[in-house]
């Protein structure tokens, strides 16, 4: 069923986005941020709205589930893009990609959330990402954020599950005890089961071995958004 689920959801989005590639050619975030909203925001949202969190669909369903679309969602699209340019000039060694009105942003263990082998807790190499990256959450109250742990393929699969899960809740701990509102944040957690990268090498073990989030915005900035949408 799960990976039926996959299937739908990869067919869904891959529909939604060459429809609305269609409809905004040589956008900017923005605009393409209020076309995939439009056009397939209500549909994806309502499958994976369902099967988002704990042994649900991925990091994905955080991303792509509350999508509003159309005008407010391109007004949401303007303020993610100024987060999400200010995570990377901040963290540059972190992977942040723009996706619909949210963002999504990956860290392995180049990019500055470290965890020794076997270990979940916060290192102080890992710490140093994590204060500049509560600031900026903290410069944007009016999002939620989804933590989701990932783990390479090495030891046995139960083991890694609970890794992943240990590692994520260390990094939403963090966050949640440095000034951030625990309302905002969940977590999810999938060991070994997602690689991104092929887990035969030390390379991609290493980028597979990741923590992930999933900045969306809020029922304020929801709101707001179409408050302002109904005035134009």
């Amino acid at each position: 069923m799960k990976k039926n689920l996959n299937n739908i959801v990869i067919a869904l989005l891959a529909v939604s986005l060459v429809t609305s590639c269609k409809t905004v050619q040589n956008a900017n975030n923005t605009q393409k941020g209020a076309g995939i909203g439009a056009v397939g925001g209500a549909v994806i949202g309502g499958i994976l709205g369902n099967n988002v969190g704990k042994g649900g669909n991925s990091e994905l369903g955080a991303v792509l589930g509350g999508v509003v679309g159309g005008v407010a969602g391109g007004i949401i699209g303007r303020k993610m893009d100024k987060q999400a340019e200010r995570i990377e000039e901040e963290l540059p060694g972190a992977e942040v990609e723009r996706v619909g009105e949210s963002i999504n942003v990956v860290f392995d263990e180049e990019s500055g959330i470290y965890f020794d082998t076997g270990k979940s807790a916060i290192n102080s190499k890992s710490e140093e990402t994590l204060k500049r990256l509560q600031k900026i959450l903290g410069d944007y109250p009016d999002t939620n954020i989804s933590i989701t742990g990932h783990t390479d393929s090495s030891g046995a699969e139960a083991y890694n599950l609970q890794l992943s899960k240990n590692r994520a809740e260390s990094v939403a701990n963090y966050l949640k005890t440095h000034g951030l509102d625990p309302m905002r944040f969940s977590v999810q957690w999938f060991g070994e089961t997602m690689p991104k990268y092929d887990n035969s090498t030390p390379e991609g073990r290493s980028k597979n071995r990741r923590v992930e989030l999933g900045i969306v915005a809020n029922e304020k900035m929801k709101k707001e958004a179409l408050e302002e949408a109904e005035q134009k």
